[in-house]
């Protein structure tokens, strides 16, 4: 976010133009520029052979490359910078995925003045219609930071008595796997749209858990999911709903828990004046552009939902990423 001292003109002007490198970065990555070069030195021609793009184009793409430090030029050849070989090139242990995921947010933000006119997103397309591309990057992105966040979670949570638990829109099944490798005595059931699960299920089948997973296929708000669970988590999913879907999701989740467990909600949670967490208030506007009735919500509203579903036993922790957590208990 924007560092409110000193807002000159100069500042001004300088954020009303971060755009241009951050799309010069992410039209890297969509062409995998970085994954081209990795342990290569290339010229401009040949890169732009392996991307199937012009020569010009490409060799100006890569000059910019050079001045961000991302790629280092001699002799009219190219190289990555040593610092991001394992960041930016994909199959590599840190490869930054979510950027791909971040690539296909560039369409629905250029849009952000009709939405913020009309009040909803201009393009409403569901997860289901927006293609295997988008669908694969986007779990990817979630997964990258769902599994460090699940290694703080499951520190931070007690799981001591957890032996069932819905991973509810479990998408890569991040956080489940990080809460069954912290207790071994979860098993998890790891419910999501049709089109997800086998994306899931190759999730799980890489981290060798298949065992410990039962994988449910439908729509949360409208299809059944089960019962008996100590533990259902939700992770970066209230935000895709409007304020009566939550309300009614929350709902089931209660009916569907056993006596003392509890429904835990991982997102952005926003103060009453909805201004901090900025982050949050800025994702509020990624689903404004993205989402036909998603928001980001307060304290109070989730407190709301949790109550009028026979949750009250509630606590809120603060967390060292982005999002924080909610627990009901029932």
């Amino acid at each position: 976010m924007i560092n409110h001292e000193g807002l000159t003109s100069k500042k001004i002007q300088e954020t009303a133009n971060l755009f241009k490198e951050s799309r010069v970065l992410l039209t890297a990555i969509e062409l995998k520029i970085f994954t081209v070069l990795n342990k290569k030195r290339l010229s401009s021609e040949e890169i732009a052979r392996e991307v199937n793009a012009s020569i010009k184009g490409t060799d100006r793409l890569l000059n910019v490359l050079v001045g961000m430090g991302y790629l280092i030029k001699r002799n009219g050849k190219f190289i990555n910078h040593p610092d991001i070989s394992d960041l930016l090139v994909k199959g590599e242990e840190n490869y930054l995925g979510n950027l791909e995921h971040t690539a296909t947010l560039w369409d629905r933000w250029s849009t952000l003045t009709e939405s913020i006119i009309l009040g909803t997103a201009v393009n409403k397309k569901v997860i289901n219609e927006r293609g295997t591309t988008w669908l694969e990057s986007f779990i990817a992105a979630m997964h990258y930071r769902g599994m460090e966040q699940a290694k703080i979670l499951s520190k931070m949570i007690d799981l001591k008595g957890v032996k069932k638990m819905l991973d509810l829109g479990g998408g890569s099944g991040a956080f489940s796997m990080g809460f069954i490798n912290a207790n071994k005595e979860i098993s998890a059931v790891l419910f999501d749209l049709p089109n997800v699960i086998p994306i899931s299920k190759k999730y799980i089948d890489f981290a060798g858990l298949n065992e410990k997973y039962l994988f449910v296929e439908g729509d949360y708000l409208t299809d059944d999911f089960g019962s008996e669970y100590d533990l259902i988590f939700l992770s970066a999913i209230i935000h895709i709903n409007s304020f009566d879907e939550n309300k009614k999701l929350i709902g089931k989740c209660a009916e569907s828990l056993n006596k003392d467990g509890m429904i835990i909600i991982n997102d952005f949670i926003m103060e009453e004046d909805r201004v901090k967490p900025e982050n949050g208030a800025l994702f509020a506007l990624n689903m404004l552009v993205s989402t036909g009735a998603g928001d980001t919500y307060t304290k109070n509203e989730i407190t709301n939902w949790f109550n009028e579903a026979g949750i009250n036993n509630i606590e809120l922790l603060k967390t060292s990423f982005n999002s924080d957590i909610i627990i009901g208990k029932k």
